[in-house]
């Protein structure tokens, strides 16, 4: 909750946010890129420990800000460099650092297939980013993500 907090708190839109479980098998494919390195098994492990949330968030220059959000990797580091940052305040060690952020757009996009195969991205930069992008949106508490506003939701607000 408090990293939901978090992004909601800098101004990130959350368009997409659902609670997952993933075993061993799908952590090992999501983090394939890394295998054989010495952190690899411990990444996948903690992965797989239980359930987390996955978001699809949008901001401009969403990649970086996130990132610095997050802040550094290194738990150590963040505690002493940028405690305000989600990892300085609730990492545990630098493969359990709470969070994970994509290091490009190019990443993100194979990352939001990953987690969410129904998103058509695409679309979405077609038909709601512009609405977005107007603020014609609501934060839906329930639903843990921003809708872009229709015609019966500004008939309510």
């Amino acid at each position: 909750q408090a990293v939901h907090d978090a992004i909601l708190r800098h101004r990130f839109l959350i368009v997409r946010a659902k609670e997952l479980r993933c075993g061993p098998e799908q952590s090992r494919r999501f983090y394939r890129e890394h295998a054989g390195r010495f952190f690899y098994q411990r990444l996948v492990e903690f992965m797989a420990s239980g359930p987390m949330w996955a978001y699809i968030l949008a901001h401009e220059n969403a990649v970086p800000l996130w990132r610095s959000l997050m802040g550094p990797t290194k738990v150590f580091r963040a505690r002493h460099s940028d405690p305000d940052s989600i990892r300085g305040a609730y990492g545990l060690t630098d493969t359990r650092n709470t969070t994970h952020g994509s290091d490009s757009p190019a990443s993100a996009s194979r990352e939001i297939a990953f987690f969410f195969p129904e998103f058509d991205e695409q679309r979405w930069y077609e038909q709601d980013e512009p609405r977005l992008r107007r603020r014609r949106l609501y934060y839906s508490a329930q639903e843990r993500v921003h809708r872009v506003l229709g015609a019966r939701e500004a008939d309510v607000t």
